[in-house]
């Protein structure tokens, strides 16, 4: 590994795409691909804490992923479901706090507990900080904040980027610096618009249950050789 650990992304976003497509290449059911895919998941985030990403964030569950058929919605909850109660060892043991983005209201009430437990239990660590996108889509993220903004009572004078920020999911967290998809699409899918002003972005082909602990490095390093303007005529530091 040739990551330079002095220059990492602060915060490192994935879009896990090609579950159902790794298992129909292999005759398998979906929920194949979504089983092998969690392994995928704990991996990745094992290897960011393992080199110091401090924010890491997964697009695990889609405010359009309802579209999908009852059996498979059901698996993917399911599938939440054993994770979050599961891993609280592997939580503690590489100190990784829990956050969640996305409207949770709208999640099945076990679900819902499931999270807060997660959040509490992890909330005095002070390793990476994983935040996990289930039922969370970027328009709806922002309607919410705007919503918010107004029960409130801001007047228009006292708005500006870092108030909306705060009302947003992610206050504490800073704007995305890498943005990863795998399964070879090429496109945001509503995943973190307001986050990704000035991120990178790699796209690769690999689906998601073959994205190893290398390819994660291999894109960090990419990363790290790309010039970071930030809209300025030379590269500046963040």
């Amino acid at each position: 590994m040739s990551v330079d650990t002095n220059n990492l992304p602060f915060h490192v976003a994935i879009t896990m795409d090609g579950n159902g497509r790794w298992a129909q290449h292999r005759n398998l059911p979906r929920t194949a691909g979504h089983n092998e895919g969690l392994t995928a998941a704990k991996n990745i985030v094992k290897a960011a804490a393992d080199i110091g990403i401090k924010h890491l964030t997964l697009y695990v569950f889609s405010t359009e992923n309802w579209k999908r058929t009852q059996e498979e919605v059901g698996f993917l909850m399911n599938l939440v479901h054993v994770y979050l109660n599961n891993e609280l060892e592997f939580y503690k043991k590489n100190q990784i706090r829990i956050k969640h983005i996305g409207d949770i209201e709208k999640l099945p009430e076990q679900i819902q507990k499931d999270i807060n437990k997660a959040i509490k239990q992890t909330d005095s660590f002070t390793g990476m900080t994983l935040h996990l996108a289930i039922n969370y889509g970027g328009r709806d993220e922002i309607i919410r904040g705007i919503k918010k903004i107004i029960d409130d009572g801001l007047t228009s004078d006292k708005i500006d980027e870092k108030v909306v920020s705060d009302y947003l999911d992610m206050p504490e967290s800073p704007d995305v610096d890498l943005l990863i998809r795998t399964g070879g699409e090429k496109r945001l899918s509503n995943y973190l618009l307001w986050h990704i002003p000035y991120a990178e972005q790699i796209y690769i082909d690999t689906l998601w249950p073959d994205y190893t602990k290398d390819e994660f490095y291999n894109n960090i390093e990419e990363y790290q050789k790309r010039n970071r303007r930030f809209g300025a005529e030379k590269a500046l530091k963040k």
